[in-house]
């Protein structure tokens, strides 16, 4: 029997990268998946190719409505929500000095409000069901440290652990298990990015912040979307049903806590 058989899923920002990673590797453990997600058509793309067992719904994390509507309809199709995994997330970078306020308003939009009012949403849908469920928070190594150039995101991504540990905390006595994985540098089209913004305030050349993250990681090499699939599928199996407020590090031995 696959590990996920007759669960139903939502992940966030789960059209592409990692979010969409952990979509395959939940639909092959037999779970049905909502591919929840700002850009439907990216989203219905990724829900065809998993098969029947998987949905597109729009969701934008930053707005109430789009997520009742969102977690309704996944409600709706799939009789109930059994895992949720708020895998939306923002990056950003600049020097404390260059931070604008509108930056570090949708960073937080998106990474904080986002996690916690889905979390929310979700939540009190698995309670008025009362067949508990499990709730995984993408969290980063960035929430455990400060970063020179990174302090909006570090905050952010700190926060997350936070809410993770109270969430779990006061959630678990309705059987919801509420966990969070931390991933270390993961390649991706997002890299593109991350690489740009420290090419411009570090004055590094294309590509070359990459190839440094990447040769910093004890393991060898940045990590994959598909590394991390393994925890996400573990702590959404009974396996982990004493497993409460924590945040695990996949990140290939960057960061030990």
């Amino acid at each position: 029997m696959k590990r996920l058989e007759g669960k139903s899923a939502i992940i966030t920002g789960a059209a592409r990268g990692i979010g969409l990673a952990f979509a395959k590797a939940y639909a092959a453990e037999g779970a049905r998946v909502a591919i929840a997600d700002i850009n439907m058509k990216a989203a219905r793309e990724a829900a065809e190719s998993l098969g029947s067992g998987a949905i597109a719904v729009k969701m934008d994390v930053t707005d109430q409505a789009s997520i009742d509507a969102a977690v309704a309809e996944v409600e709706h199709s799939f009789g109930g929500i059994d895992i949720l995994i708020n895998n939306a997330a923002l990056f950003t970078a600049a020097p404390v000095t260059d931070i604008t306020r509108a930056d570090y308003d949708r960073v937080f939009a998106v990474n904080v409000a986002g996690t916690l009012f889905t979390m929310q949403t979700v939540a009190k849908g698995m309670i008025a069901r009362g067949k508990g469920g499990k709730i995984i928070n993408m969290a980063s190594q960035a929430g455990r440290r400060g970063e020179s150039l990174v302090a909006v995101y570090c905050a952010s991504k700190a926060a997350v652990i936070s809410l993770s540990q109270s969430a779990g905390l006061n959630l678990i006595e309705h059987g919801i298990n509420v966990n969070a994985i931390a991933p270390g540098v993961v390649d991706g089209e997002h890299w593109d990015g991350v690489d740009a913004l420290f090419a411009k305030y570090e004055g590094k050349a294309p590509g070359q912040k990459k190839k440094e993250a990447g040769e910093a990681v004890p393991f060898g090499r940045m990590g994959r979307a598909e590394d991390l699939t393994g925890m996400a599928i573990f702590l959404a199996t009974p396996e982990a049903d004493y497993i409460v407020a924590q945040t695990y590090n996949v990140d290939g031995g960057n960061w030990m806590s």
